[in-house]
């Protein structure tokens, strides 16, 4: 039986996709195959698990497997599955509309060399598209496990701005994809090819990729047909590691993943004793496209498996949400295959699991950051900021992680050039008992603040932060490896130990700021909270600063224009006594002057602290005004 034809349209955005997949951003053609393996064996993987619970699903047909078929005269490669297949309704969700956030920045996105870039394709799940740049006409028959043989679906495209939907019949469940070859593509109608590509890139497919075994007897004529498995079958994990090759591992990362840069490295392990699993933990080389703006709780880049039965994507129960961006596979022995999310939140073995895995990915990437660096410098370029997170979350792990963070420093050249806390305890002068950093909206911002001109003058080394987190966390690491971390731009800063003091010649120079200090605080009136005499400044006029414990202001900034509420309150402004703008101020007898004076230097250190002025026109009119005189 089939039903009238009906025909849809594409959503907008899965037209440009298919015009950038037919045209432009394959680099190889061959990928498809490996897509479309991919898709069966999660369909497959899916049918197992939900015949734990109902059992009928499966009945009947038990032997999961994939097979793969060609007709050299009909000109077509046809993969079918027999694992959950598609309703209607699930079909047109799947491949008519691309449900995925980010979309549109993914399509925006691609322009000029982008377009040519294949790691991103898989970061938007729109595999199965890769079928249109070798076919020009691609047919799908699927059935769900739980619908009578009617309620079978028959979708087609030429890959263009439709497709077509009809109701038929058919008897067995799951999926039958047919590729209509175009006329160029003659090199997927042979078998030793088709062969060549799964062994590359799916033999470690946990179910039997099967094609019809091509044999010839005496004179030529073919022979029986035999029907041959053309992979490994097992799950990679459960192999013995002197079995495996790097290049075994990078393309079951690939499969596992739905991924298309290389691991930047792995961890392979089995653990036995109370319970026993196994875990294979993939770092990625490159950040997925939306990891930025994907919820924390959004989390598939691990899978459970429960005696090499698929059971979920379960990431938010097996690392901490800062380790978010590990991908891989966890086989427990132990866990009841029943196992709902709920269960997973509550279960003892899990929390157990969840600290072994902790672990292990702390020791990857501390063993990546030891012996390859430069690919540690890659890991951090793409993650640094989710693993800042663990600062404040993991308190068990603080030590490990704070071990890992990357900054940029007074020593290094440049915002690339990041150094650990281990490299800045190895570089500290003498008489250093603390850990400076200072905070701000950028790198420049913070290398150019007022606030670290002392310690610079001696030497000191600073940690430049400019990432949004960094003050946040910073709230949590107090102290490393038994040095406190002390923020340059908050509360009172102590240098008298940094370098040789003549006690005499500073408390003369103390003395001679005191009426100088006074004289700036008279005329600010109540638009400062304090003004005293800066140890922070050695070259710059004036700069504000917030009590130790206070919030920082880029930080209060922030929180602001997302609507939070903060309380308004007057800065304290620090001088430089020995400025030529500070004294001028201080001796002017004009008051009117001496006053636009000093609000000249409180709003030079606002400014300079990344602050919108209260009243830029103003401060404009000042400017002009002292520089006209």
């Amino acid at each position: 039986m089939t039903t009238a034809t009906e025909t849809r349209r594409f959503e907008a955005e899965v037209e440009q996709v298919l015009k950038l997949v037919t045209h432009s951003l394959y680099s190889h053609k061959e990928i498809f195959l490996r897509e479309l393996v991919s898709n069966a064996s999660d369909a497959l993987d899916k049918l197992r698990f939900e015949a734990i619970a109902r059992p009928e699903l499966a009945a009947g047909d038990t032997d999961l497997h994939v097979e793969i078929e060609f007709d050299k005269a009909a000109r077509t490669l046809t993969l079918r599955d027999n694992g959950i297949g598609m309703s209607r309704e699930e079909v047109i969700e799947n491949i008519g509309t691309i449900a995925r956030s980010g979309t549109r920045r993914f399509l925006e996105s691609l322009t000029g060399d982008a377009r040519k870039d294949t790691q991103l394709i898989g970061q938007f799940g729109v595999g199965f598209y890769s079928t249109f740049v070798v076919a020009d006409q691609v047919t799908l028959v699927t059935r769900r496990a739980d619908l009578e043989p009617e309620a079978a679906v028959r979708w087609s495209s030429n890959g263009t701005s439709d497709y077509a939907l009809d109701t038929v019949t058919e008897a067995r469940r799951g999926t039958t994809i047919t590729l209509h070859l175009k006329p160029e593509e003659d090199e997927f109608l042979d078998g030793w090819k088709l062969r060549s590509l799964v062994g590359k890139y799916s033999d470690h497919i946990a179910f039997p990729i099967r094609m019809l075994k091509e044999q010839f007897g005496e004179e030529g004529e073919k022979a029986e047909p035999e029907i041959e498995t053309i992979n490994h079958a097992s799950a990679l994990w459960t192999r013995p590691k002197s079995e495996l090759k790097d290049e075994d591992y990078a393309a079951f990362y690939k499969h596992s993943a739905h991924a298309y840069d290389e691991p930047l490295a792995w961890t392979h392990n089995r653990v036995e004793g109370n319970q026993s699993y196994t875990s294979l933990l993939y770092l990625p080389t490159q950040a997925p496209f939306d990891l930025a703006f994907s919820g924390r709780d959004e989390r598939k880049g691990l899978k459970l498996y429960i005696r090499r039965v698929f059971i979920m994507d379960a990431s938010e129960h097996l690392l901490p949400a800062y380790l978010r961006f590990v991908r891989g596979v966890v086989d427990s022995d132990d866990l009841p295959l029943n196992v709902s999310r709920e269960i997973l939140q509550e279960n003892k073995l899990v929390a157990q699991i969840r600290s072994g895995l902790t672990k292990r990915t702390l020791d990857l990437l501390d063993s990546l950051a030891a012996d390859q660096p430069e690919k540690y410098a890659t890991f951090w370029g793409n993650f640094g900021a989710l693993l800042k997170e663990g600062v404040a979350e993991d308190h068990g792990n603080r030590e490990r992680i704070a071990k890992l963070l990357r900054f940029a420093s007074t020593k290094g050249e440049g915002s690339a050039a990041k150094v650990s806390l281990d490299d800045y305890l190895a570089r500290m002068v003498e008489g250093q008992d603390t850990i400076y950093y200072i905070t701000a909206d950028s790198f420049s911002a913070a290398n150019g603040s007022p606030q670290i001109e002392a310690l610079k003058a001696r030497g000191v080394e600073v940690l430049l932060m400019g990432e949004r987190i960094d003050e946040w966390m910073m709230g949590y690491l107090h102290e490393y490896a038994g040095k406190k971390l002390r923020n340059v731009a908050k509360g009172e800063l102590d240098v008298s130990a940094l370098g040789k003091v003549d006690e005499a010649e500073q408390q003369k120079a103390d003395e001679a700021a005191k009426p100088v200090v006074e004289r700036i605080k008279t005329l600010l009136g109540a638009k400062v909270k304090d003004v005293r005499a800066s140890k922070r400044l050695t070259e710059s006029a004036s700069c504000v600063v917030v009590d130790e414990y206070d919030m920082a202001p880029h930080l209060k900034r922030m929180l602001k224009a997302a609507g939070q509420d903060m309380p308004d309150s007057a800065p304290a402004l620090e001088v430089n006594p020995q400025h030529a703008l500070v004294q001028r101020a201080a001796n002017e007898t004009d008051e009117d002057l001496a006053r636009e004076l000093a609000i000249l230097l409180l709003e030079q250190a606002q400014l300079l602290e990344g602050a919108a002025l209260e009243d830029p026109a103003g401060f404009v009119k000042r400017m002009n005004a002292l520089i006209a005189k």
